[in-house]
């Protein structure tokens, strides 16, 4: 099993993207969502969704299709 990059997305977007694709059958995982919290930046920093490679084909139809 591999993790690849689905899309980068503000953190409240890529939650939203994973669970879309939970419910889709596809297992996500969100990367990042906690980077420069401390200091205000988080809204700044693009959040990775990544899932297993063999289900990427599937993944990117779904958020392309949204």
């Amino acid at each position: 099993m591999s993790l690849v990059e689905v899309g980068r997305f503000d953190r409240n977007l890529a939650n939203i993207v994973a669970g879309r694709l939970e419910s889709e059958g596809i297992p996500a995982v969100v990367f990042d969502g906690g980077t420069s919290i401390a200091d205000g930046s988080y809204l700044l920093i693009p959040v990775r969704v990544m899932v297993d490679e063999d289900d990427l084909a599937a993944a990117k139809a779904i958020v392309d299709a949204a």
